[in-house]
């Protein structure tokens, strides 16, 4: 009999002392884990099964004065994968002896990358190249994107491969349903929804929605998540509805109007601006080259924004009406104020003052240096008021200064830094529109100015930002008198007879309705102090003149088959003739006075 048999209480001993031991052990593991690391293990192996979310919140909607949709959110989707799960997957195939019956075949991690791959564009190599280059930076890695902002019939397909280390997530993208009409206004967003152009951009504050948070847990194998896991940590918010001034059927007819004149002279651009005389709103704003914003790269980079905000130019003769109306505001001259005007004028200062038409000495009304468009004659007129109250003048007008519109990248124009700048011939120069630069809304605001009474409204191009609450935020709406009623009359009296009796009477001929205008002919600054090549021409009105509804103004940029203003008359009058006659403006009543030219 050995020792153990013949001591049978030791052996009990020791059996018990061992089962204490690997007893305590599991104790103290247990405290260990339940206690001591309890808060850290719970954390670690939260993290290991929860997934963080963001909820995007959708872009508001760009709507026109009417409420049609001209940008909008629509549903995309990104497609994300876990790299450190990414491996074979077990799936219920047919089972080849029996096709009735389904067996489970492990399918291998290449053949998934190519199914996925299929689906959203790109190889298998592709998109295993995108799991291992995750695991290289990061072993645990476990969220990254295969694809952006797909649509739901591609969402659909790769939700039917079932691969549970796959997940998508929506992600409200931009969608602009009438394409190009208004897109220069309108602008675009970049592929990350950051606004990029156009009022996306400038309106951002309105349309802009707030994105929330959700987790949730999932299990480890398969990656699905666990129900009633959801945590919200942050709602998601919609932005405002941004509702434009723009008439989208009218910008429609616009556009075509001046698309169809730039291919015809063989221009480089175009713009043409339909403004309300009497509420500075802005009913079109066409810009050709015109983009498309749901493919905005398809068009050259400096068509995409809106030049009658952006390209500032010199105005030319279309200037000479606020000239005018200023002189005959001060109290220094009417319709019927008298000059001697020549083809030249020297004056006092040494300045150098030339027409672009050879003539003699002419006896000219005010009036009549409109009529034929005299730079001498204006010059004379113009010298009557001082420099400084010609610049006050201006800013009253609205130039120099930006729009209270705000566009993206808009372009205040330069008065040549004021009067104590000019020199002594840009003193005279912009009394005729040369000298200084100004952008097509500018010069469409001042003859609205001119078309409402003498009193300048803000240039409107939004009604408004509808918020949660459904109230819409207005813009301010006062207008600020520039010049008196009368001088305002007495201007679009004589601007009646530069439509009436100028070179260009056939070429802009509205029967029935009586119509004040005044053509330019300028250049373009090229940004380094000199100019581009080519002239802008240009023509600005409104009508009916003896109760002014409406202000069209066109630019046209190098027309090179017909440069001069006979190339934007045409467009001012196909414009001006829809204009009212979509809004069944009456005709008017009785014809425009009659204003001599000469004495």
């Amino acid at each position: 009999m050995d020792r153990i048999t013949r001591h049978p209480g030791r052996r009990i001993l020791l059996a018990a002392v061992v089962l204490i031991a690997f007893v305590g052990v599991f104790v103290v593991r247990l405290v260990d884990i339940q206690v001591v690391r309890a808060a850290e293990l719970s954390e670690e192996a939260q993290g290991r099964r929860s997934q963080t979310v963001t909820e995007y919140g959708a872009r508001g909607d760009i709507v026109d004065a009417a409420g049609i949709v001209l940008a909008d959110s629509v549903m995309r989707f990104d497609i994300a994968l876990s790299p450190k799960y990414a491996g074979p997957v077990e799936r219920d195939e047919p089972d080849p002896a029996d096709p009735s019956e389904t067996t489970s075949v492990e399918v291998p991690l290449a053949q998934l990358a190519a199914e996925l791959g299929e689906m959203v564009g790109l190889t298998g190599d592709q998109v295993l190249g995108i799991i291992d280059a995750a695991l290289a930076e990061d072993p645990e890695d476990d969220f990254e994107y295969v694809a952006k902002l797909v649509d739901t019939a591609t969402y659909e397909s790769v939700k039917a491969l079932g691969i549970p280390w796959v997940v998508p997530y929506e992600h409200p993208s931009r969608a602009y349903p009438n394409g190009a009409v208004a897109g220069n206004l309108i602008g675009f967003v970049g592929v990350d929804g950051d606004p990029l152009a156009g009022v996306e951009y400038s309106e951002d504050a309105c349309l802009a929605g707030e994105d929330g948070v959700y987790s949730y847990q999932h299990s480890l194998s398969d990656w699905v998540e666990i129900p009633g896991t959801k945590v919200v940590h942050s709602e998601a918010r919609t932005g405002g509805t941004l509702q434009l001034t723009i008439d989208s059927d009218l910008q429609w007819m616009v556009q075509r109007i001046a698309e169809a004149q730039v291919q015809a002279v063989g221009a480089d651009w175009a713009t043409v601006t339909v403004m309300e005389a009497k509420t500075g709103r802005l009913l079109a704003v066409a810009d050709v080259p015109t983009i498309d914003p749901n493919a905005p790269t398809a068009i050259a980079e400096g068509d995409r924004g809106s030049r009658a905000f952006t390209a500032p130019f010199e105005p030319g003769s279309t200037f000479k009406a606020l000239t005018a109306a200023s002189v005959i505001d001060a109290g220094k001259a009417d319709p019927l104020s008298q000059v001697v005007a020549g083809y030249r004028y020297l004056p006092p200062n040494g300045a150098n003052i030339n027409d672009s038409f050879l003539h003699e000495e002419t006896r000219y009304t005010l009036t009549g240096v409109l009529v034929d468009s005299s730079n001498t004659g204006m010059s004379m007129f113009g010298e009557r008021l001082t420099d400084e109250d010609r610049y006050e003048y201006m800013r009253a007008f609205g130039l120099g200064q930006e729009t209270e519109v705000g566009f993206a990248a808009e372009e205040p124009g330069d008065l040549h830094g004021g009067p104590d700048a000019w020199d002594n011939q840009t003193k005279y120069a912009t009394m005729f529109g040369q000298g200084l630069t100004t952008t097509a809304v500018q010069i469409a605001s001042a003859y609205q100015t001119i078309a409402n009474g003498g009193v300048r409204m803000p240039v409107r191009l939004v009604d408004g930002c509808v918020g949660e609450d459904g109230e819409l935020d207005a813009p301010e709406t006062e207008g600020t008198r520039v010049i008196s009623e009368t001088a305002a009359d007495q201007t679009s009296q004589m601007l009646e007879r530069v439509y009436l009796d100028g070179w260009l009477a056939d070429e802009w001929n509205i029967p029935g309705y009586r119509v004040a205008a005044k053509t330019g002919t300028a250049q373009v600054p090229d940004g380094n102090g000199g100019y581009l090549t080519g002239y802008l021409v240009s023509v600005s009105g409104f009508a009916p003149a003896d109760d002014p509804r409406f202000v069209v103004s066109v630019s046209i940029m190098n027309p090179v088959k017909m440069n001069s203003s006979a190339a934007s008359a045409p467009v001012f009058q196909q414009v001006m003739s829809q204009v009212l006659k979509k809004y069944r403006t009456l005709p008017s009543g009785a014809p425009a006075p009659e204003l001599p030219a000469t004495w």
